[in-house]
């Protein structure tokens, strides 16, 4: 009661005093929280914020679809423009709606901007006791320990692609729950599936595609088997429905939600939310346009949507309340849901400053929390270049991270044509792009910055600010690209060349990113952008780590190779200049560098042959621990060497450690 007291006080001080205007904005700021119900037993608060309403309702319901509105409360104005009702008695269960009037039309209901539960579909929002949501021990839940963000290894999975094929060994197929079972298997015993696969493979991070309620799958006919990446918002604050076992109780998804997450973390691995706050799903009809018309979105001169995201809208990061919201919602995010990281959808159309106050608040609760994204834009966002948080502008955003599509595309080929082959399939030209990647995109004496492809100028201040990739959701994965870039490719050349990429990946000084299913040769039957395509082209098929265990052994081997020695996570943008040396005299086709740990005491060297032939490659002399040789890996050595050349194969790499 102590708390609700407190909400109260500082609601009725918000009507009492008069809202600051914004220097952004025409309108006065929100006080406190974004928030919109507070809940106790004795009584629940609703605030909206509302400016430019002359009036606004709270309807009250008994179910979350269906039925007519129990009660209809008039809510009261205050000066900082919000509306506020208070309701006596436990409302625990039930359900709400907001409408405001404006210029005197009564605007459609909506479950507000900041809905924490809602019923089917999002229509209208929930009162939940939260404390109620939590399973047992989760007081006690804590992310395993992370060092350094150069020690993060990133597994990007959407739900139902993880756990959906028949032969994945999991009961709760394309749910949450899936990711707490454990023990499971792909029918051969000894060959896990699941969090066990996870932990099998060493990953620190799993990256959720996005799991806040989204509008493409109809809650109310899971039946129909809709597939949908999810990157069409409609409540930001509230877990997708689809992916729980009963979609019309509002605390169940909560409560999977965290019960996944809590397993997570007692498998030793932290959860990344893929969020989208740069665009609604629909924005005429969504709770941001029906709460303050023409706020929280960027418009274009002819009063239409401006359309940075591809997706017809595009929201406005730089106005006041949607500033506050972004760093609000990231924030309850990682408070409620213990949630460790977040990856932003197209974060090239937030604005610098949003980014820097998400980085900043997030700090305040845990500085171990990784802040990436997607370094571009669809199409032009309406604000000036120097203020975006796009790649270019890394640098100016400390502790946060971008995708390097440098990388990407001088390893298999631009996004643009999947036709185009690239350095994998023996185009030495596009060495200096790899080597831009393998350094962390930190300026580098070895790297010839106007031979990189997209970049004009080293975009880190350091390492940890790039991710090293060569596929996501987003594309092709790895194997379709190989077979459609390269015209003749067998299956034998695809395994290596994937392996060769994922080598160059898993010794960069960025840090590794890998799309999930990829570490067992998972195909999408071609189909580059999956985004609603049936389970039957985006589900991993868990029979390929049976059928391509080598190629699961050598992502497993990769990745304890890059834990096992920190001259491959130096973390540092000086040390990366001064321990990270490019061998110039390598042969055309090979890559050749050499990173040597902080102390002194660990030295890895890396040799990448793209070449259809075996090259014999000159090395310094002296003893070396084979690590990585003819498509094979040992993180306690293959072999011995200690000759000054070493014959690197066909297609493939060595990797040396000298200590």
């Amino acid at each position: 009661m102590e708390k609700i007291k407190s909400i109260l006080g500082t609601l009725m001080l918000s009507l009492a005093l008069a809202g600051a205007v914004s220097c952004t904005s025409k309108y006065p700021s929100k006080e406190g929280s974004m928030q919109e119900v507070y809940y106790s037993p004795e009584q629940t608060v609703f605030s909206v914020w509302a400016p430019t309403a002359s009036q606004a309702r709270l309807h009250l319901y008994n179910e979350g679809l269906g039925g007519e509105a129990y009660s209809i409360v008039d809510m009261t104005a205050g000066k900082d423009g919000s509306w506020t009702a208070v309701i006596d008695g436990n409302l625990d269960g039930k359900f709400y709606t907001f409408q405001v009037c404006v210029d005197g039309e009564w605007l459609d209901e909506t479950a507000g901007i900041f809905a924490l539960a809602t019923g089917p579909n999002g229509l209208r929002g929930a009162v939940v006791d939260l404390s109620g949501t939590n399973p047992e021990g989760w007081a006690e839940d804590k992310a395993p320990e992370l060092k350094s963000f150069a020690d993060i290894i990133l597994y990007e999975v959407h739900h139902r692609d993880f756990s959906i094929s028949d032969n994945s060994g999991i009961a709760n197929k394309g749910k949450y729950l899936a990711m707490t079972e454990r023990g499971t298997d792909n029918g051969k015993k000894g060959v896990s599936t699941g969090i066990d696969h996870l932990v099998e493979l060493g990953v620190t991070h799993v990256h959720l595609l996005p799991s806040f309620d989204y509008a493409s799958v109809d809650e109310t006919r899971l039946q129909d088997n809709v597939y949908n990446w999810g990157y069409d918002p409609v409540n930001y604050n509230t877990p997708e429905g689809s992916y729980s076992t009963d979609p019309a109780t509002p605390e169940v998804r909560i409560r999977e939600f965290k019960q996944m997450v809590q397993a997570l973390h007692a498998a030793g691995i932290r959860v990344v939310m893929d969020v989208v706050y740069n665009h609604l799903a629909d924005a005429a009809s969504s709770g941001f346009e029906r709460t303050v018309p023409g706020y929280y979105f960027r418009y274009k001169e002819d009063g239409s949507y401006g359309d940075a995201s591809g997706c017809g809208n595009e929201t406005a990061s730089d106005a006041e309340m949607m500033r506050r919201f972004i760093v609000e919602s990231v924030c309850y995010w990682a408070e409620e849901y213990h949630i460790d990281g977040f990856r932003f959808d197209l974060m090239g159309i937030h604005d610098i400053r949003t980014m820097n106050e998400v980085r900043a608040a997030l700090d305040a609760i845990d500085p171990t929390i990784f802040i990436y994204g997607e370094g571009w834009a669809a199409q032009s966002p309406l604000l000036p270049a120097e203020e975006l948080a796009m790649k270019a502008n890394v640098h100016q955003m400390p502790g946060i991270a971008a995708f390097s599509d440098e990388l990407r595309d001088a390893l298999r080929g631009p996004f643009s044509d999947n036709k185009v082959s690239a350095f994998l399939d023996g185009k030495p030209e596009l060495v200096e792009s790899v080597k831009f990647g393998v350094a962390g995109a930190v300026s580098h004496p070895d790297v010839r910055i106007e031979d990189v492809n997209y970049a004009d100028t080293f975009w880190t201040a350091q390492p940890t600010q790039m991710i090293s990739y060569v596929s996501c959701h987003d594309d092709m994965c790895l194997r379709d690209r190989l077979f459609e870039s390269i015209e003749g490719i067998s299956e034998k050349e695809a395994i290596r060349l994937a392996k060769l990429a994922q080598t160059v990946v898993f010794t960069s000084q960025g840090v590794p990113f890998i799309y999930a299913g990829e570490e067992v040769f998972r195909t999408k039957q071609g189909v580059h952008n999956s985004y609603n395509a049936p389970d039957a082209i985006n589900a991993i098929d868990w029979s390929f780590k049976t059928r391509y265990a080598d190629v699961f052994d050598y992502y497993k081997g990769l990745i304890a190779i890059r834990k096992g020695h920190p001259a491959l996570r130096l973390g540092d943008a000086d040390i990366v200049r001064t321990n990270l040396k490019f061998d110039s005299s390598a042969a055309e086709g090979v890559l050749m560098y050499t990173a040597i740990s902080a102390d002194g005491n660990d030295e890895v060297t890396v040799i990448v042959n793209t070449n259809r032939r075996p090259m014999e490659v000159n090395v310094p002399s002296k003893d070396y621990t084979v690590l990585c040789e003819g498509g094979k890996i040992n993180p306690d050595g293959l072999r011995k060497h200690s000759a000054s050349v070493i014959k690197v194969g066909a297609q493939e790499a060595v990797i040396l450690a000298s200590r």
